[in-house]
C-alpha cells in the first residue's frame, strides 16, 4: 500500500495549486494523508475526488467549513499500521514523550505546522512523520512532501521528496 504524506498547503495562500509532481503521487497512492492548513475547501474537494482514500484532518488556519468536514485527530487502520494523523503536536522539545503519551496505541503519528520535515521513532517505538509542506517553504531549503508503503503489517521505504524552487 502506496502513501502520500501532505500537509500545510495553505492554498489559495502560498500557491494557486499543488505542484503537478504531487499531483502525480496522488494518482499513485492507495492512501492520501494531509495534515491540515488546507485554507480552503477547493483542495479537500479535489484531493477527495482524485485519491482512492483521503485521510485528513483541520488544521490552525482551517477555518469552521473545513473543521466542520474534518476532524482535529484522524485514525485508521492501514494494513496492520496504527496510523493518527493532527495537525499540530508542539514544541520539538519533549516532542516525542508527549506523542508516546497521547498516542500510545499508534504505530504512525503524521503531523504539520512547524512546515520543517521530521522522521523520528519515540522511546515508546512510535513513528512521528511530518511531511513539511508542498507549497509554503518558510526557513526550508526546499517544499517537500514524503512517501511511504505499508507492507505485511509495517511503515517501510518512508522518503522525503524535495521539489524544485518554484520561478
Amino acid at each position: 500500500m502506496r502513501l502520500l504524506l501532505i500537509s500545510d498547503t495553505h492554498l489559495p495562500a502560498r500557491a494557486r495549486a499543488l505542484p503537478e509532481q504531487v499531483w502525480d503521487e496522488v494518482a499513485a497512492a492507495d492512501v492520501v494523508v494531509h495534515a491540515g492548513d488546507w485554507v480552503e475547501a477547493g483542495l479537500l474537494d479535489e484531493l477527495a475526488a482524485r485519491s482512492k482514500r483521503l485521510i485528513g484532518v483541520h488544521g490552525n488556519n482551517d477555518g469552521a467549513d473545513l473543521r466542520a468536514r474534518l476532524p482535529e485527530i484522524a485514525r485508521a487502520d492501514l494494513g496492520g499500521v496504527r496510523l493518527a494523523v493532527i495537525h499540530e503536536t508542539g514544541a520539538k522539545q519533549g516532542r516525542e514523550q508527549r506523542c508516546d503519551a497521547q498516542f500510545p496505541d499508534t504505530d504512525v503519528l503524521v503531523f504539520g505546522h512547524s512546515h520543517i520535515p521530521w522522521d523520528t521513532t519515540t522511546p515508546a517505538g512510535l513513528r512521528l512523520l511530518n511531511p513539511g509542506s508542498p507549497t509554503d517553504r518558510r526557513r526550508q531549503p526546499f517544499c517537500t512532501y514524503q512517501t511511504a508503503v505499508v507492507e505485511g503489517g509495517a511503515l517501510t521505504d518512508v522518503e522525503l521528496h524535495e521539489l524544485p524552487r518554484r520561478g
